[in-house]
């Protein structure tokens, strides 16, 4: 909310970060709870998930993704910033972050797939659930459903309350004329 100057993008972050690690912790129920590709992955299911699984995975995922959202929505507020339309700043702005995001989400997939071809357990699910995230998080979530739900909000996006006025961070004056047009 300080970084942003917004009430409606750490809200949308939040969801759109639970929306991925939901994905993964489905993915990793699916294989490891429910047994399916359990010969392809060369395990014996047992029935369940490594009990501290889950929170180690949403700790790691939840860092990772807030750090390709943070990336691609500097790039969009810089344009907004300039007196770039919304639309323009969001398409624009993942664009000029793509190459980077993408680049960094298949090195992370291909690193975090071999941990798959190890014998323990343990190191399965976590190569299997991280690279799934990552995979569902660079594409699906950062390309489709934040721009989505960004043109969405249009103008709302940069939404703050009077009341939040106060919080550090604003950019200035000139920041808040360019984005609220309000002098």
């Amino acid at each position: 909310m300080v970084t942003f100057r917004s009430v409606f993008i750490p809200l949308m972050s939040i969801a759109l970060n639970l929306l991925s690690i939901g994905a993964a912790y489905g993915v990793l129920t699916l294989i490891f709870q429910n047994g399916h590709l359990h010969g392809p992955l060369g395990f014996s299911p047992y029935g369940g998930i490594v009990p501290w699984m889950p929170l180690f995975m949403f700790v790691l995922l939840f860092g990772l993704s807030m750090d390709y959202h943070v990336f691609i929505l500097s790039r969009i507020r810089e344009l907004r910033l300039r007196g770039v339309p919304t639309r323009e700043a969001i398409s624009s702005g993942i664009g000029a972050s793509a190459g980077v995001v993408t680049s960094a989400a298949v090195i992370m997939v291909a690193v975090f797939s071999i941990f798959a071809t190890l014998s323990v357990i343990e190191f399965k699910m976590i190569g299997i659930g991280l690279a799934t995230a990552i995979l569902i998080d660079a594409t699906v979530v950062r390309g489709i459903l934040m721009p989505a739900a960004m043109s969405l909000l249009g103008e709302r996006n940069w939404y703050l309350p009077r009341w939040l006025a106060w919080l550090p961070g604003g950019g200035g004056r000139h920041a808040a004329v360019a984005l609220t047009g309000v002098r």
